[in-house]
């Protein structure tokens, strides 16, 4: 597609929780890199777009009819400044861009941490295929997208074990899962629209193609 058309080309990694997105697309980046014949690509993420903490721990939105904190749903498309990412991508479009990056130690976000300059964008995030907009409008400046599905039941314990690894107790990540990494699951494997490919995650957390749209 790169050679086609010859320009930066976007592609959207879209995937429920859990599912390993993240170290998919550097797994990829680093393939690219390393394999004859392939052009390099720079994979970045979508986590970079949280609200950053304070925000979030001053704001409300409305979930099953209460008023709850932004922090305590953290993940949830609400908790994304989706038009942020919007006007980003268009940055793109047009040239190099410095991206925000999620920092995993201080739970919050840095801005401007990493320059983009790719010939080949491969960005990653659980929302990029959600119908609603601005999420619909970004989906329109993607030159290919990929969906990751995998069981939710297989996830669980994946979400659980990464809550405890930052420091939660077993019965406050299950909380967590309960009130938000569940949920957020369910939301992106209904509600994400078709993407150009489909890969399935096996019981193994290896990937299988079940689906590809030409």
């Amino acid at each position: 597609m790169h050679q086609k058309k010859g320009r930066r080309i976007i592609a959207f990694l879209a995937a429920p929780p859990a599912v390993g997105k993240s170290t998919l697309a550097a797994f990829l980046e680093l393939l690219s890199q390393e394999r004859m014949g392939l052009h390099p690509i720079q994979s970045i993420g979508l986590d970079g777009f949280h609200y950053h903490s304070n925000y979030l721990k001053s704001h409300t939105i409305r979930r099953n009819g209460k008023e709850v904190l932004m922090q305590s749903v953290k993940g949830c498309p609400e908790t994304f400044d989706a038009h942020h990412f919007l006007a980003k991508l268009h940055e793109l479009k047009h040239g190099d861009t410095l991206w925000p990056v999620y920092n995993r130690q201080k739970h919050d976000v840095g801005e401007d941490a990493l320059r983009v300059t790719g010939d080949i964008i491969l960005i990653e995030g659980n929302w990029l295929l959600l119908p609603d907009a601005p999420w619909n409008e970004a989906q329109r400046l993607a030159d290919a997208t990929l969906f990751l599905r995998a069981d939710a039941k297989d996830l669980k314990g994946r979400l659980i074990a990464r809550k405890m690894k930052g420091g939660a107790t077993r019965e406050a990540a299950v909380a967590f899962f309960d009130a938000s990494d569940g949920l957020n699951v369910e939301h992106v494997l209904k509600e994400s629209v078709a993407a150009e490919e489909t890969w399935t995650m096996l019981a193994d957390g290896s990937f299988q193609a079940s689906s590809v749209k030409r």
